[in-house]
């Protein structure tokens, strides 16, 4: 199977790169800028891909355009913390474009290239649940996420005709330079999870939010 992961030099995604690749899958690594754990990584490196630039994406993606690709995970994405009372709006930009709007983008150029039968997967985030929220902050991760999960369920409801089945999942809270190290599980733990979510994929399922330990996450 080949499968494309996006932001795959590090945390999660570089875990990703290693257990699909650790399964005998041939992974397309992309990212702004490798690192010696991905070069040796066994997978394809594809680097200069900065998902926030769209007028640049096509052609580093270019290497891509003749992969047929049997799985895309979105997997880029940047955390900031903004308060009420402490925000920048030129971050919150940026989490649009990394988040929401560079997933959407990765997509569309790689379409042509995706099975008949292929998957998507998104990495969100149970933070872009309007329902889960209970401590509120986090502007502009929120709402990029929940942004993203809207073009989730878009591209699931376009996409199945085609038989292309787009996931949502959260990948729990992973001990990642993200969040300073902090949190639940690691990154090698939080990947064996995706990776059998995402397995379980398919159409009767598509467009649906699910937790990598298989609780569905209210939107």
């Amino acid at each position: 199977m080949n499968v494309v992961i996006t932001g795959g030099n590090r945390g999660i995604g570089l875990a990703l790169v290693k257990h699909y690749v650790s399964q005998g899958h041939h992974v397309y690594a992309t990212c702004r800028n490798s690192c010696d754990d991905l070069n040796v990584s066994g997978a394809t490196v594809v680097i200069g891909v900065d998902v926030s630039k769209p007028e640049f994406l096509p052609d580093a993606l270019a290497p891509l355009a003749n992969v047929s690709i049997d799985l895309l995970i979105n997997n880029a994405g940047v955390l900031g913390k903004e308060g009420l009372g402490d925000w920048d709006p030129h971050t919150i930009d940026y989490q649009f474009r990394v988040n929401a709007l560079g997933p959407l983008l990765v997509t569309q150029a790689l379409l042509p290239s995706l099975s008949s039968d292929g998957k998507i997967a998104l990495i969100t985030s149970r933070m872009g649940s309007m329902e889960d929220n209970s401590s509120g902050g986090y502007y502009g991760y929120r709402m990029s996420k929940a942004a993203l999960n809207a073009a989730g369920v878009s591209l699931a409801q376009d996409l199945k005709p085609k038989g292309i089945a787009v996931g949502l999942f959260h990948p729990g809270f992973v001990q990642t330079e993200m969040v300073n190290g902090n949190g639940d599980i690691d990154a090698d733990t939080a990947a064996g999870q995706l990776y059998e979510r995402i397995a379980e994929l398919a159409l009767n399922n598509t467009g649906q939010f699910f937790h990598a330990n298989g609780d569905k996450i209210p939107w």
